[in-house]
């Protein structure tokens, strides 16, 4: 009986001293976060385990060193080692979540250009992902190896491991592919959170990447969830592999008779006047002329995709409103010609007036707004960067 009462008292003093200290320790932590981000957050997320772990470890030493034999010592003293197991685990992790917080604040995303950022927030997540499933993996193996009867069958079970290995990865195949291929995505920077992606026909951003699943937030808020081997395997397009800046387009149809400049000075005045638009391409271009109209094409940057899916819509309108206001007749028409035929006039014959009257005072070849892959520092780089660079001259003697 005096042992059972040693054991009490030596608990109750043990886990008293434990709890004590720890609050003085959180205390402490607590008032350096006023100055520390850090020690805040480790005052908010590791308290708890801590406090556990560490009155838990108390208990039991206090039960080996001062209680004496008493009925169920070891099965006591056995759940004592399983429960600081865990609990260590607990810490652990919580210490790693506290670690990915540091991580995460000080490379923030929501910054323009923020490529490098995302790809370190995506392996940052990935990691404490696969760090949590090692924690829990190796903790339930020594909590397993605490019992001698598992211990003793621990060579059989490495004898068998391969031909249960092999077993377990057929039947597990595809579970398997879309680990490693979560693991590749990380790493690999094919996409990272954040990243504006356009898969199975829909547009939108990169919401989370787990070690299985990728979750897409479709623009209109739905959440589309793909495989992680999805993206190893099938193409997709990325619209912030390289920069957040992106171009777009809006498209037209008029009349042959309308005239393109006034368009060009229009498309330029809608884009100087927003703010969505980044600066660096404004232009104006005719991509089509049959079915008896043409049309034409505005292409448009901005620096993220969201501002760039507004922009298109306010060039789109602007440039509707302005040709009702002032070129009703550039609207599209469908033309009959009930004449007798009359003799064709050839290109060459075709006299300057001509020219003057169809294209309202003639075109600007060498005008910025016209062109794509030249004219402009961003336009030749572009040219460049698609034409590849210029053959060689050889010489010939």
């Amino acid at each position: 009986m005096s042992s059972v009462l040693t054991a009490v008292l030596a608990v109750v003093i043990a886990a008293g001293a434990a709890i004590v200290l720890v609050e003085i320790v959180h205390r402490v932590i607590r008032r350096l976060g006023q100055r520390s981000d850090l020690a805040a957050d480790m005052a908010k997320k590791i308290h708890r385990p801590f406090l556990v772990t560490v009155t838990l470890v108390a208990v039991q030493q206090a039960i080996r060193v001062f209680a004496g034999e008493f009925p169920f010592r070891g099965g006591v003293m056995h759940m004592l080692v399983l429960l600081c197991i865990a609990s260590s685990a607990w810490l652990i992790g919580a210490t790693l979540l506290v670690c990915e917080d540091v991580a995460l604040a000080r490379w923030r995303t929501d910054v323009p250009d923020n490529r490098r950022r995302r790809r370190i927030k995506t392996q940052v997540v990935m990691l404490r992902r696969v760090t949590v499933a090692a924690i829990v993996v190796i903790t339930a193996g020594v909590m397993l190896m605490t019992f001698p009867d598992i211990r003793a069958l621990g060579a059989s079970v490495l004898a068998s491991a391969g031909v249960i290995s092999v077993i377990a990865a057929l039947a597990a195949q595809s579970t398997l592919g879309n680990l490693f291929a979560g693991i590749q995505l990380a790493f690999s920077d094919a996409i990272r959170v954040d990243d504006v992606v356009v898969v199975e026909q829909e547009w939108g951003r990169i919401e989370e990447i787990t070690l299985t699943v990728v979750v897409v937030q479709i623009w209109d808020d739905r959440r589309l969830i793909l495989p992680t081997s999805y993206f190893t395997t099938k193409p997709f397009q990325n619209w912030t592999r390289t920069s957040s800046a992106v171009l777009g387009t809006a498209e037209i149809d008029v009349d042959w008779s309308t005239p393109l400049e006034p368009l060009r000075g229009e498309l330029q005045r809608i884009c100087e006047g927003s703010e969505l638009w980044d600066q660096r391409v404004c232009v104006l271009q005719v991509t089509q002329a049959t079915d008896g109209f043409i049309r034409l094409r505005a292409l448009v940057s901005a620096n993220d995709a969201p501002a760039l899916w507004d922009l298109r819509c306010l060039v789109r309108e602007g440039m509707v409103s302005w040709i009702w206001e002032h070129q009703r007749e550039s609207l599209p028409r469908m033309r009959a010609d009930v004449r007798p035929p009359q003799p064709v006039k050839l290109a060459h014959q075709a006299g300057h007036d001509d020219a003057e009257r169809i294209f309202g005072g003639g075109l600007d070849a060498s005008s910025d707004a016209a062109r794509v892959f030249s004219g402009g520092q961003d336009g030749d780089s572009r040219g460049v960067a698609f034409g590849g660079p210029d053959p060689a001259v050889v010489s010939r003697s």
